[in-house]
């Protein structure tokens, strides 16, 4: 039978050296009952500023704001306060001709006794020329009555900047559309206001023609109405340095001024009405129909073609036994039937009448 080993308790040097031992195997800064796994966990936490759970949640949602912030700026929902310095209202060729000095001065008394109630829009310049930093999109009256306040209240500062939307031009399908959907949204432009953006914005490169700016700038226009907008639009490119109030025209009077110019009259027009500048409305409308009057209309250009007039086919006659020629053709009314000849009798005429018509009537 074995012997048994008898025990002994290990002495306090021996229990140091075994400590020591452990320690520099496991590591000196971990914890005897400590995972190596737990001890990466951590360090790793540790590296990192523990924050409270309120602070988290508060940054969380300042997060969470500033996205919405630039959501609604990219969309245009946000309002700036932008000096009227840094808004160049001539960024754009404006398709109003002329403003009503009438109009402009009720603007003012409502924006000084109420304030601003809408936005300007403007669009950022891609260089910033001239010391502008936004172009001005929407609001050209407003942003005038703004700038004519402030020269009228310099002293108070009262009116250096202004409620500005800042708009992406090219998220609205190009600057001169927006400005036209605009301002046909607000008060609606004359004919000759439309055709005269059309042809400036195909002159400044933004459409390939006039046809094309038309068909762009007013999708929403009926076909009947962009064929007026180009009649006007061939009345800015041919007349429109000569006319001193061009927006007034009728659309009438507009369209046969169009006819004339279509029709080689451009040069007799414009010698007329070079006699003397009008001093009103009505004495340039008189000017314009004393001239289309004194036009000699053009000869019509047989090598353009065109539907050619339909000639009737000639009538036929039919001689018959009894002594009667039947006589029938083809006008532009419809169909003639003449009897000649042998006088007949009222009750035989109604007769073939009534066989006609049934005939007719099937």
């Amino acid at each position: 039978m074995a012997k048994r080993r008898k025990l002994e308790t290990p002495s306090v040097e021996a229990l140091s050296q075994i400590e020591e031992e452990f320690r520099r195997e496991t590591g000196a800064g971990r914890s005897p009952l400590t995972a190596p796994i737990a001890q990466v966990a951590a360090d790793s936490a540790s590296a990192y500023e523990a924050r409270p759970a309120e602070e988290r949640a508060r940054i969380a949602r300042d997060h969470s704001d500033a996205e919405r912030l630039r959501a609604a700026e990219s969309s245009g929902l946000v309002m700036a306060e932008i000096p009227l310095d840094q808004i160049d209202a001539e960024a754009l060729v404006r398709d109003r001709v002329a403003l009503d000095a009438e109009d402009m001065q009720e603007l003012q008394l409502s924006i000084a006794a109420n304030g601003l109630r809408l936005p300007v829009e403007v669009f950022p310049l891609e260089e910033e020329g001239r010391g502008y930093r936004y172009g001005l999109l929407s609001g050209y009256r407003r942003l005038r009555a703004f700038q004519a306040l402030r020269g009228l209240n310099a002293k108070d500062g009262q009116y250096e900047t202004i409620k500005a939307v800042v708009r992406d031009p090219a998220a609205m399908g190009g600057t001169f559309a927006a400005m036209v959907e605009e301002n046909e949204i607000r008060s609606g432009l004359s004919h000759f206001e439309r055709g005269r953006i059309a042809v400036i914005a195909s002159q400044q490169g933004a459409f390939v023609n006039v046809e094309a700016a038309v068909e762009a700038l007013f999708p929403m226009a009926s076909k009947a109405k962009r064929s007026k907008i180009r009649s006007f639009a061939l009345v800015f490119e041919e007349l429109g340095d000569m006319l001193a109030f061009p927006d007034t025209i009728k659309e009438r009077d507009g369209l046969k001024l169009a006819t004339v110019l279509r029709n080689g009259g451009e040069a007799q027009m414009r010698e007329a009405l070079a006699t003397r500048v009008a001093e009103t409305p009505e004495e340039e409308a008189e000017m314009i129909a004393e001239a289309m009057a004194r036009v000699e209309p053009a000869a019509p250009d047989r090598s353009k073609g065109g539907r050619p007039r339909k000639t009737p086919p000639p009538s036929r006659e039919v001689a018959l036994n009894s002594g009667v020629t039947l006589e029938y053709g083809e006008d532009r009314q419809g169909w003639t039937i003449r009897l000649k000849g042998k006088p007949l009798p009222r009750d035989l005429v109604e007769q073939a009448v009534a066989e006609l018509e049934r005939l007719l009537d099937r």
